[in-house]
Order: structure tokens, then sequence, then C-alpha cells
């Protein structure tokens, strides 16, 4: 019976354990723990078994919030969540990837509390009722409803908005990449918007802008000055394109190996947001040790 139900649902919570907590390795050590206590629950209690490990899950994850949340006061520089790559296909291969989450809509939900968030993800990502939460959660489908309003006001979502904000095309991501190979700069700038900012993550263990970096000009010199110190630093600079987070995004690699990953988030077919994940640690699964 086990073995069926971590076949039915594993991907299911995985996607809710990482939605919920930003970071793949984390989502999977969440996945392991509740299905190795699922052996001490009496079978009675499984009478309906999607809701019940939602529930154990949401928990977990909760209790691993709290002592991130302290982490991150201490964190050096911004934060981003861990990105979701070609490696973790299996982990999401029973999850509808169209109802995924943006890479962007992961950083958003960054500005919401625990319960915010807990709420956002099983109504917005994976499309419970408003009943299933408030039980899940021992709340009123009141206050749930309160909660999802509370938390789409935070992330700036109008309440009939679409959650699914839009993701970079190929197109565009190949023609950022061309004219970063070709050090074009003007051509990098008339694809930013003029509103855009890029936010890097090195986690203090490498070289990253400890503030968000905004306007296309202080984009563009960024991107640019951080080529052409990577490139005398770490070695060769190569860079391609791979996808995480169900778009497509850019690798950067030098003779060391790959050094960051960047993903794009456009709004009205130009660059709104750049995230560039430095830290490491967040990129062992594509190739980092």
């Amino acid at each position: 019976m086990m073995q069926e139900l971590y076949k039915q649902y594993k991907g299911l919570l995985f996607k809710l354990a990482y939605q919920l907590l930003g970071s793949v390795s984390d989502a999977e050590d969440v996945v392991h723990d509740v299905f190795l206590k699922l052996y001490d629950v009496p079978l009675e209690k499984l009478t309906e078994p999607k809701a019940y490990l939602c529930k154990m899950v949401t928990n977990r994850c909760r209790d691993i919030q709290k002592s991130a949340r302290k982490k991150r006061e201490q964190y050096f520089g911004e934060w981003l969540p861990e990105p979701l790559g070609s490696l973790d296909v299996d982990a999401m291969a029973s999850v509808d990837r169209d109802n995924q989450l943006s890479y962007a809509m992961l950083v958003l939900l960054e500005r919401l509390t625990p319960t915010e968030r807990v709420v956002f993800v099983l109504r917005e990502a994976l499309g419970f009722d408003f009943n299933e939460i408030a039980e899940l959660i021992e709340k009123s489908e009141v206050n749930c409803r309160k909660l999802l309003s509370r938390a789409r006001s935070k992330m700036g979502v109008a309440p009939e908005e679409p959650i699914h904000a839009e993701a970079a095309t190929q197109e565009l991501v190949h023609d950022f990449l061309i004219a970063l190979k070709q050090g074009n700069p003007n051509q990098i700038v008339s694809m930013l918007d003029p509103n855009v900012v890029l936010v890097t993550d090195g986690g203090g263990k490498v070289s990253a802008a400890v503030y968000p970096i905004k306007t296309r000009d202080h984009v563009s010199r960024f991107l640019f000055g951080g080529l052409r110190k990577s490139s005398m630093i770490e070695g060769v600079l190569q860079i391609d394109i791979s996808q995480f987070n169900g778009q497509p995004a850019l690798i950067f690699r030098s003779s060391e190996g790959i050094h960051t990953i960047a993903i794009l988030h456009v709004e009205g077919s130009l660059v709104r947001n750049l995230y560039l994940v430095r830290n490491p640690d967040k990129l062992k699964r594509v190739g980092i040790e």
C-alpha cells in the first residue's frame, strides 16, 4: 500500500513542499520524512490519503519555515528560491506542469506569512477547494478566503488577475543570449523594461550584488561588468540555454563549472525581472560541488 501511495502522491507532495519552501533539497527531505512516518499511521486514518498526506507535508514545512525565517534574517544579501532543473523531472512527473507557479511567483511568495503561503499554494497552484484548505489548516473557509485575498494583495496580484506570471519565451532568451555574447549593451537595454530589477543571490559565498539593481542602464552595466569579471577570474566563459521551473533560462559556465543560473521574467515582451542564482549550495543539482 505504501508503495502505491508513494507512486500516486509523491509528485503532488513534492510540488507542495517545494513551493512552500523554495528549496528542492528540503522538499525532497520533507516527502521522504512524511512517507517514513506514514508507516506508523493507523490505516483507518488513511481513508482520504491525499488530504492526510498534504496535511503532514504542510505541518512539516511550517516547522522548517520557522527556522528558515531566522536563517534568512542572517542571510548575506538577497535570498532567491533554488531553481528547479531537469534533474528533478521525475519528482514532478505526476503533476500537471501547466499549473506550476513560475519562478517569479515563487520569489513573490517570500512576502507572505507561512499560513498565507500555504493557502495561496493550495488554492492557486494545486487547485484545492476552500473547504479542503479549511480542513487541512484547521481554519474556517471565510478565514481562508481572507488569507488568500491578503496574500494576493501582498504579492501585488489583483483579485481576478491570473496568477501565472509571464515567463520569457525561448526566442526572447535566445536574443538576450546573443546580445550578451556579442557585447551589445544597446540591444540589452532595448529588451529591458524601464522599471527592470535585477536580483542576485550569492549567499555570501561568491560575489553578488547585496541589493537589487534597478533601471535599464544600471542592469546593463552590471551584466557586462559581471561577464568581464567572470571571464578574468573564473576562466573561459560559456553561456547556454536550459530549462528551469518550466521556462528557458541561461546557464553561465566557467572553467570551474556552472556558476550562475539566470531566470528572466517578462511583462509585455520586455524583461521586468532578472534573477541570478549564484549561491553554490543552490547549484549543486546542476553540476556544482
